[in-house]
């Protein structure tokens, strides 16, 4: 544990369990360093037999280990978590100067990128660079209909426009940059989302068509779930913390009843050891393969949740997350995987694709709920 700054956060239940959190993220905090020299203008995404490989910063992960490099040093005070930042955010200005995959995922590439770089070190040129993505984000707003355009170049009709769920991750963007005119597109979108990614029984579409022409949804679909009608569990663990997040932006007490709703969904659909089937329609008599990142996001929700509501809930909230993150630190780390370059094994990308491997996103919320669960965490977001 040396190295690790230990600021705990009164309430929060960590106490009986700081050891081991410790060490866990004394775990994610090496191998995080062994990349560093890695991933500078490519980044990890998914794993082939559990080692990363660089990636051209064209996806919509590239910030995620950034963002691990960035909570590494708020950790450990070490500078060379951060000695590759201006290169980092030299691929990060080129991909917006060259427009490079442009999508609603701005929000996740420059939080985790720059705005995290900005609030632990005061960096002008990451600030620049969050303030520019964040005018590109608003660039996909619909007025007629009130949300952001997941993917796909704007002007183009119905059925290729679409909203999805993982889009409350990327709304913290807009929130933070104190522009009134990007928190009101933000604001707007969650009610959106609300409307349609969010079913009566308060489970989730992962992506909801949209009709550019009268801004009225059509219908809701899947892209990553099992089915149209299914709940894919990172979508439910984006609706969580996204929801939560919007909370903490707006007050408004729709986001935080969704947020709960959301997570009592999540709750009910755990299985036996804590951690996450890939969609609900799998349970421990009728199994499939997990998606630790999922369990990762709803941890993460959670911690956030937990700030919002009442004493007793929040300590639900809280001891919910740490089973979650206590299975996964116990049984689905790489620490039995002695070439593995990632931290979570049996992550999910798509069911036939990247199943049962390291997902960097998966990798960077494990870690953000460890340093939740030590630490008053100022968080990125």
């Amino acid at each position: 544990m040396n190295g690790i700054k230990m600021t705990f956060r009164p309430g929060a239940g960590a106490r009986a369990n700081q050891e081991h959190y410790l060490r866990a993220l004394q775990e994610a905090i090496q191998i995080t360093e062994k990349n560093l020299d890695l991933y500078v203008d490519a980044f990890p995404h998914v794993s082939r037999d559990h080692k990363y490989q660089p990636e051209e910063n064209r996806l919509w992960t590239a910030s995620f280990y950034p963002g691990m490099c960035c909570l590494a040093y708020e950790m450990t005070g070490e500078p060379k978590f951060l000695k590759n930042q201006d290169k980092i955010l030299d691929s990060f200005e080129q991909r917006l100067q060259n427009r490079v995959h442009i999508t609603h995922d701005l929000g996740f590439l420059y939080t985790l990128s720059c705005v995290s770089l900005y609030k632990l070190t005061g960096n002008q040129r990451a600030y620049q660079l969050a303030n520019r993505a964040a005018a590109m984000l608003a660039e996909r707003y619909h007025e007629k209909g009130s949300y952001i355009q997941a993917w796909g170049e704007m002007g183009i009709g119905y059925p290729d426009v679409k909203i999805i769920i993982d889009c409350m991750l990327n709304l913290p963007l807009l929130y933070w940059t104190g522009n009134e005119t990007y928190e009101n597109m933000a604001e707007n979108h969650a009610k959106t989302a609300a409307r349609y990614l969010i079913r009566s029984d308060y489970t989730s579409y992962h992506t909801y068509l949209m009709d550019p022409e009268t801004g009225k949804g059509v219908c809701g679909k899947t892209h990553q779930g099992y089915a149209d009608e299914s709940t894919w569990a990172r979508g439910q663990a984006w609706a969580v913390y996204g929801f939560a997040l919007s909370y903490r932006y707006t007050v408004n007490p729709e986001f935080l009843k969704i947020a709960e709703k959301t997570a009592e969904v999540f709750i009910r659909n755990l299985p036996a050891d804590s951690v996450p089937y890939w969609d609900f329609t799998f349970t421990d008599e009728n199994p499939d393969i997990r998606d630790t990142s999922a369990g990762a996001i709803f941890a993460c929700g959670l911690l956030e949740l937990a700030k919002y509501v009442s004493r007793e809930a929040a300590a639900r909230y809280v001891n919910i997350a740490e089973r979650v993150i206590l299975s996964l630190s116990q049984s689905y780390t790489t620490r039995d995987l002695a070439d593995s370059d990632g931290v979570l094994k049996e992550g999910m990308y798509h069911r036939d694709d990247g199943a049962g491997e390291c997902v960097i996103w998966g990798d960077y919320f494990y870690m953000e709920a460890l340093v939740r669960l030590v630490k008053d965490w100022d968080l990125y977001w």
